[in-house]
């Protein structure tokens, strides 16, 4: 929020905390005593601004509507204009905005004074009295008053040709009274002084003569001959260039007399008395007018205004260090706007003047030092004829004029520390505010601040004071929508509030439609001389070669970040040239350091690092030599990442399950993964890249990258299990099923829909999994995929048995094993015999049961698999508990439940505990069941709510044991309506327990 008190007008007369004041001369503006009032949105400031400067007369509702609208109002134009004033008056009060003759007039309490824009004017008269009374002291303090009322841009932000037009008319009027103050100041005596301000000014408008005027006059008196005749060339031929006229006679008279030496040149008309001279020390002003609108980063402008206040000595010790703060972050991220509004707030603080320069540190020409402390010099009052040539000799006079004094020097846009160290003051009471896109680890003694981009609320709020509150109200969702593409970038939310500003017939839902594609959000986002993506260029222009095509090629990556090996698959590069190279991308903010090794991009920026590999990198048969798999720059950089994640999973996949043969029968990788020991940190890795690996396995829709793609998402199989990840499996699993299609892949197809019916299963629907394990057994057999073939088979056995059909179920899983140990693969035989023992529970031979689950277990154990032999412990654990052997059966489901736990299968964990519930509720223990299955519900398990419903049901058997009807009853309950959801047929039984529940 804004934490300056903005300029207000002064009162006359004896102070009344109640009365209205206004102010057009910057921001339009209207206070009741102390406090700021609202005034609405845009509009509804203009409609205050146009009565506002009538000064009291009555604007009829048409000259209203022109003011506004123009030539082209909105076709309730009248209707806008008396809600306008009806929401004006509520907020003024009574009497002041008043209806007459079909019109509308402002009637100001306590007269003129209470509009900054009347006293202007009034102080404005009373100088021009003192001056032709020939008080030209008094005259000069007159104007300076008035002209501190201007507070920024007049009317800032305010549509309409109205406020256009006054908006030029009180400008020139404003330079008119500086010139007729630089007037006085020569006349003085002032010369030396009037320079400085002489200089910026005629840069500023270089086609107004009298300033030029002015500037050689100062230049004349202040011994600087040549640089005044200077001034009069560079005058005559822009004049020539921009307009095609000579200087107006009075410019080339002066220039004659300066060629004549004219002695009446010499000397002011009515110098200052000496005493008074010498007291005037030069305190330059060079701080930018800070917005008006400045939104949010209220924590930092606290921070950054007490290191400022600290070092300058104001809380009545002196100040015992020179501060330095530098602020880093990437374009556009609002660096020099929280800057310039830090140092207004800290303005009181340093008496003897604020110094700024834009160092241009992010263009190709970057500012010299040295011309810099030139320009300093010179502000601070020093002649050039005692400005030396080195830079050395430059910074040392600097910090020699600075002693003593207590200023503010605020450094935009640096390039780097070196280019910083010499402007810095060297003494106590002074301090220095740098902004770069480099974070300047290497300034000694800077309180260094990484500038991020808004939070969602202050981003909003940005978006609503440059549009209004009216048209953001009315679409919440599409502003919040628009502020979250512009990636809470503060640049972009003004980009794209301007844009929407000045186009009355927008809706925010179409800018937000337009923001939607990212393919053209960057084109999208610019507004006059704003454009994010030239924010982004200056960066990128400033790149070594090797930045530049690591900053492009990383972009490619969709995941939300990029891990150090990853990155170094991208660029083909080893891991400590690679982080190298992003290290210094991160110093230059085009990059963000996630954590330890990790890196990610903004939204915006990321769009733009694509936009340069598309236009930077070597197209096909252009340039640079393929790659082995014969693909260049960006498709070999993408191609590179999914070997990397292919090559990894697998390994990972091998160390959780030794005797697997699955990755003997994934597709080949050229480039190679990480290779691990053991299997916490396989573990580790698979957890930690989950969302980067799946998004690298949605990337390659529609490429040559898809096989593998689909056989990294079987290879990642784990993630499916783990809770966390899940859904994010499930639904890149659905986008491989529709890409494996499209392209024509039944192998692919096939593998994707074993994935698909995996997820399923996972989350316990049974009904769409066995579709899915239909379609994929057809595909794999349709494509001779033998291997894939017997896993869908194990598939659509576990199906059958979900679904009661165990016969069937039998079938199928003796087809499943029959084919895993033709591709001598003991693992996957190991968990189909698991399944097949349950085949048998159901058909009632639980001897048989135990039997196949021994056996399962038995070839888990000779494989040595770690994760999966919990499953082993687990089948068997299952068959024992159904056979009434429940002291052996958790002896089993402690040793799966151990394993599970350290692999971090926490779906695998709740099963199990559910399991344990079982056999504790068998064994009629119904303090633990119900311990146990609380435990499930809280971790969830394998199956989905349909398991959950289980679960209730039997916690809400142990409660009824325990004697807690009402809770049993709940969990009933609970179950039930699961049950119905998914039409399970274990409803019937809940029913029935509910029943005697009830009864009683």
């Amino acid at each position: 929020m804004e934490d300056v008190e903005p300029r207000v007008p002064e009162q006359r007369g004896p102070e009344d905390s109640a009365a209205l004041r206004f102010g057009v001369l910057g921001p339009v503006r209207a206070w009741r005593g102390a406090e700021l009032l609202p005034t609405g949105s845009p509009q509804q400031r203009a409609l205050l601004a146009a009565l506002l400067l009538r000064e009291g007369r009555t604007a009829t509702a048409g000259e209203l509507i022109d003011a506004l609208w123009g030539d082209d109002p909105p076709s309730q134009a009248l209707a806008a204009i008396r809600t306008y004033a009806s929401r004006l008056r509520k907020v003024l009060g009574a009497g002041v905005l008043v209806s007459e003759s079909g019109g509308y007039a402002i009637r100001i309490p306590g007269g003129g004074g209470a509009l900054d824009l009347v006293l202007a004017q009034e102080l404005a008269a009373d100088a021009e009295k003192a001056k032709s009374g020939g008080d030209l002291c008094h005259a000069r303090a007159l104007l300076n008053k008035a002209l501190s009322l201007w507070d920024g841009e007049v009317l800032a932000s305010l549509p309409g040709p109205y406020a256009e037009t006054q908006r030029a008319r009180l400008e020139e009027w404003r330079l008119q009274l500086v010139e007729s103050r630089l007037d006085m100041d020569l006349e003085q005596g002032c010369h030396a002084e009037a320079v400085s301000e002489l200089t910026a000014l005629t840069a500023a408008h270089p086609l107004r003569e009298r300033l030029r005027e002015l500037l050689m006059l100062a230049l004349y008196r202040s011994g600087r001959q040549a640089e005044a005749l200077a001034v009069y060339a560079d005058t005559r031929r822009l004049l020539a260039d921009e307009l095609g006229v000579d200087p107006r006679p009075g410019l080339t008279e002066l220039q004659q007399r300066i060629l004549r030496a004219d002695p009446a040149l010499a000397e002011p008309s009515a110098p200052l008395p000496s005493e008074e001279a010498s007291a005037a020390p030069v305190r330059p002003a060079q701080l930018p007018a800070s917005v008006p609108d400045f939104t949010g980063r209220a924590s930092l402008v606290a921070e950054l205004s007490d290191v400022l206040t600290a070092a300058s000595g104001t809380e009545g010790t002196e100040g015992r260090v020179m501060a330095v703060s530098a602020l880093a972050g990437i374009g556009g991220v609002g660096k020099t706007t929280l800057a310039v509004h830090v140092a207004h707030r800290a303005r009181a603080a340093f008496p003897d003047g604020q110094l700024y320069v834009d160092l241009q540190g992010a263009g190709a020409r970057a500012a010299e030092p040295e011309t810099v402390l030139g320009a300093f010099l010179r502000a601070l009052g020093t002649a050039d004829s005692a400005i030396p040539d080195s830079l050395e000799e430059r910074a040392a006079l600097y910090r020699s004029v600075l002693d003593g004094r207590r200023v503010l020097v605020l450094l935009d846009n640096a390039r780097d520390a070196a280019q910083v160290r010499p402007l810095l003051p060297g003494t106590a009471g002074c301090a220095a505010l740098v902004t770069s896109r480099v974070r300047m680890v290497d300034l000694a003694g800077a309180h260094l601040v990484d500038l991020d981009v808004m939070s969602p609320e202050e981003a909003l709020l940005l978006f609503t004071r440059i549009v209004g509150e009216e048209r953001v109200a009315a679409e919440r969702k599409a502003a919040l929508d628009v502020v979250a593409a512009c990636g809470f970038l503060p640049l972009a939310i003004r980009v794209a509030a301007s844009r929407l500003a000045a186009r009355r017939t927008w809706t925010v839902s179409v800018l937000a439609a337009k923001l939607a594609d990212e393919r053209r959000r960057l084109d999208e986002l610019q507004a006059g001389d704003l454009a994010v993506k030239a924010t982004f260029e200056l960066g990128y222009g400033q790149l070594e070669p090797a930045q530049a095509r690591a900053f492009r090629l990383l972009g490619l990556a969709d995941g939300p970040d990029i891990s150090l090996a990853a990155a170094a698959a991208v660029l083909d590069l080893p891991a400590e040239a690679t982080e190298d190279l992003l290290e210094s991308l991160v110093d230059t903010s085009l990059l963000e350091s996630a954590a330890p090794g990790r890196y990610r991009y903004h939204d915006l920026v990321r769009l733009y690092a694509r936009a340069c590999a598309e236009r930077d990198e070597h197209p096909p048969g252009v340039g640079a030599p393929p790659t082995p798999c014969g693909q260049r720059g960006s498709a070999a950089a993408m191609s590179r990442l999914l070997d990397f994640y292919l090559a990894t999973a697998a390994g990972v996949y091998a160390i959780e399950r030794p005797g697997d043969r699955l990755v003997d029968h994934l597709e080949p990788t050229e480039y190679p993964g990480l290779a691990f020991t053991e299997g916490s940190a396989a573990l580790d890795w698979l957890y930690s890249e989950a969302a980067p690996l799946l998004a690298c396995v949605r990337q390659a829709a529609g490429t040559g990258r898809l096989p593998r793609a689909v056989d990294l998402l079987w290879a990642a199989r784990d993630l499916a299990e783990s809770g966390a990840n899940s859904h994010q499996y499930e639904t890149t699993a659905i986008a491989m099923c529709a890409a494996t299609r499209a392209a024509g892949d039944i192998r692919a197809e096939g593998r994707a829909h074993t994935s698909l019916t995996h997820v399923l299963l996972v989350s316990g629907r049974i009904g769409q999994a066995a579709g899915e394990a239909q379609s994929a057994m057809e595909l794999a057999t349709a494509a001779g995929d033998s291997f894939a073939a017997s896993w869908a088979a194990q598939d659509r056995g576990l199906i059958a048995l979900h679904q009661h059909r165990y016969a069937e179920g039998k079938v199928f899983l003796d087809q499943a094993i029959e084919g895993f140990r033709a591709a001598r693969n003991g693992l996957c035989e190991a968990t189909a015999l698991g399944n097949l023992s349950r085949a048998y529970m159901g058909m009632g031979n639980t001897a048989k049961a135990v039997v196949f689950a021994q056996r399962g277990l038995a070839i888990h154990i000779e494989v040595g698999s770690t994760m999966r032999l919990a499953n082993g412990h687990y089948a068997l654990g299952v068959a024992l508990s159904k056979a009434g052997r429940h002291v052996e059966a958790l002896g089993q489901f402690s040793e799966a439940l151990t394993i599970f736990a350290d692999h971090r299968q926490r779906l695998w964990e709740g099963t199990t505990q559910f399991r344990i519930a079982e056999a504790h509720i068998a064994a009629r223990r119904p303090a633990q069941a119900a311990q146990h299955a609380e435990q499930a519900l809280a971790l969830g398990c394998i199956g989905g709510d349909r398991t959950r419903g289980n679960v209730l049901t039997l916690l809400g058997r142990a409660l009824s044991g325990l004697g807690q009807a009402d809770r049993a009853k709940a969990c009933w309950r609970e179950a039930l309506n699961l049950f119905d959801e998914h039409g399970a047929p274990e409803a019937d039984e809940v029913r029935a327990l509910l029943t005697p529940v009830s009864a009683a």
